[in-house]
């Protein structure tokens, strides 16, 4: 089984007449996802790599029977995109924009709290079932079908530690890059909720980094509720207090909080083994599974 994206996964991508939209669908066609529209306000009627385009969200998803979108849009108008998918009749909605201004995401994540559509990002790769389909950047190459759940803020980090895992024969069920922004749709206990309750996920990779409190947060809801094991891997070990280090959302505010220490010791106290390099987390997981 898997999470989010499967099969039956119907894709609509809004942005798609733009340099990264038509380059990232081409690249999802080439991999087998299966994209049956585009969203383009005024580019209705047109055609990018045999793929019809709509004026709407709406109109594609109902022409096209989608019931996922993913937003390739700039991030000026990225909010209004994900307001307009979020009203369409789809499941997903995949926000790979960097920069959307926090204030927008703000107000898309009041929305989001009055459906039930699950929106991942935005600042992410994307999501992927590996051999089944990808919504996003995320290079399909280096994953492969398995028993291993991994959710992750970076999407750098997600490479690293899938790629160490294949090469161990540790094949994913998902990987989800939820962004590291402020405000995301998907944190880490959604996804963890998601992969506990999957049959085939026989472990789960959690990578998280410096600055806020959820994997904190996350260490708690594992403690709690989780049955299936998971690792953990922790980045900015070495960041200084108040500098802000790649991610948005990667600011570590002095208070105690949000210190990679602080969150290692959360997972730690959890039972989740955390590891010091991707490599050190393939060697957790292989002796766990």
């Amino acid at each position: 089984m898997s999470v989010l994206v499967d099969e039956n996964t119907r894709v609509v991508v809004q942005g798609i007449t733009g340099g990264e939209g038509k380059f990232h669908t081409e690249q999802m066609l080439e991999y087998g996802t299966n994209v049956v529209a585009g969203a383009v306000p005024g580019k209705g009627g047109q055609a990018v790599a045999g793929v019809p385009v709509y004026d709407t969200v709406d109109r594609a998803a109902r022409e096209e029977d989608a019931n996922a979108a993913v937003v390739f849009v700039p991030p000026a108008f990225a909010a209004d995109a994900c307001f307009e998918a979020l009203d369409a009749p789809v499941d997903l909605v995949v926000a790979i924009t960097e920069g959307i201004p926090t204030q927008d995401m703000s107000k898309v994540y009041r929305k989001l709290q009055e459906t039930d559509t699950h929106l991942v990002g935005p600042n992410c790769p994307g999501v992927i079932t590996p051999g089944v389909a990808k919504l996003g950047i995320l290079p399909g190459n280096i994953f492969s079908s398995g028993n291993v759940g991994l959710v992750s803020r970076s999407g750098t980090l997600t490479y690293q530690v899938v790629d160490n895992l294949t090469e161990r024969g540790l094949g994913q069920t998902t990987a989800i890059g939820i962004g590291g922004d402020p405000i995301i749709g998907t944190d880490f206990i959604d996804a963890l909720e998601l992969f506990e309750a999957d049959p085939d996920t026989h472990a789960v990779v959690m990578c998280g980094e410096i600055g806020g409190e959820d994997e904190e947060e996350a260490a708690r809801y594992i403690g709690a509720n989780m049955d299936t094991p998971v690792v953990g891997f922790i980045a900015g070990r070495t960041a200084p207090p108040g500098k802000r280090m790649g991610h948005a959302g990667a600011i570590v505010s002095g208070s105690g909080t949000g210190t990679a220490q602080s969150k290692i010791d959360a997972l730690e106290n959890a039972g989740t083994p955390v590891g010091d390099t991707p490599e050190e987390v393939a060697d957790h997981v292989e002796d766990i599974l």
